[in-house]
């Protein structure tokens, strides 16, 4: 695969480069998730705050209706369904040309978002949680957002172990991207799953190691906005790590990240423009 194949993904037949880094705006449609829930569960204001982030420059609109937080429970595939699909169709309606992931470990609620409207599915899971994921995906043909996760968002930081975090995640890439490039899935981004089933040690090892996940071919999302890598350190809240998120962000895009999944979308363009006149600066 090609450096310029590896970083352009076709949603539905519409092509979105990588080449330069871009920002998938987080629009959790819960009510508990752990920065934002409740903020944007009423339909109309998650339409609203995501014609926000568009307007701010956001390139995705990353839809969920599950908070995947450590220690989240499940909410059914009903309550998740009625809680994305309505805003898949009343953002489309007011902005029709919007990019919009479906965050989901489900099979029935990747392929109902996607005939509504979606053109990319991002699975914390890897397929663990639903054996139709995959398959699924498969038929849809639309990009997916792979992501590392040790254990379920119930357990996953009771006691996260590795004998070398970095190794494992590289490894557990290696043997997926195989798997669903058998399977006909393509179109394939990596996410590290910083925060599910790692120490901030871990975390922060992972961080320094996406030079070498950009040698697996496929681009990198980050998704480190306002996590406990930052509040734990610096003893914050995550209404407080705005700050320590753009800090990352910028390490993150200079170590090869592509995809920044953030809360605040402004503020990561601003990363990302930054970071793109230092490495193009001619010394």
């Amino acid at each position: 695969m090609t450096a310029t194949a590896a970083l352009t993904i076709n949603c539905k037949g519409r092509l979105l480069s990588l080449e330069e880094a871009k920002v998938m705006a987080i629009l959790n449609v819960t009510p508990d998730s752990f920065y934002d829930g409740g903020q944007h569960h009423l339909h109309e204001t998650a339409v609203a705050k995501a014609l926000q982030y568009l307007s701010e420059g956001a390139a995705i609109i990353d839809i969920g209706g599950q908070s995947t937080r450590p220690g989240a429970e499940r909410v059914s595939e009903a309550e998740e369904l009625q809680r994305v699909i309505p805003v898949i169709e009343l953002l489309l309606k007011a902005a029709p040309d919007t990019l919009i992931a479906v965050d989901t470990y489900r099979a029935a609620v990747a392929k109902t978002a996607v005939e509504a409207g979606a053109c990319m599915v991002n699975d914390i899971s890897a397929g663990t949680l639903d054996s139709m994921l995959l398959p699924t995906v498969a038929q849809l043909q639309v990009p997916y957002v792979l992501m590392h996760m040790q254990g379920t968002p119930e357990t996953m930081q009771l006691a996260p172990d590795y004998d070398n975090v970095v190794t494992a995640v590289y490894d557990f890439f290696s043997k997926q991207v195989a798997a669903l490039k058998e399977m006909g899935i393509t179109d394939i981004i990596l996410d590290p799953g910083f925060g599910f089933g790692k120490t901030v040690a871990h975390n922060y090892q992972l961080v320094a190691a996406l030079p070498l996940f950009t040698k697996l071919g496929f681009p990198l999302l980050a998704g480190i906005s306002r996590k406990s890598m930052i509040t734990k350190v610096l003893n914050i809240t995550p209404a407080e790590a705005l700050n320590g998120s753009t800090v990352l962000h910028t390490i993150a895009l200079q170590n090869g990240a592509k995809l920044l999944r953030v809360h605040d979308v402004k503020p990561a363009l601003e990363a990302i423009r930054l970071v793109q006149i230092y490495q193009d600066a001619v010394y």
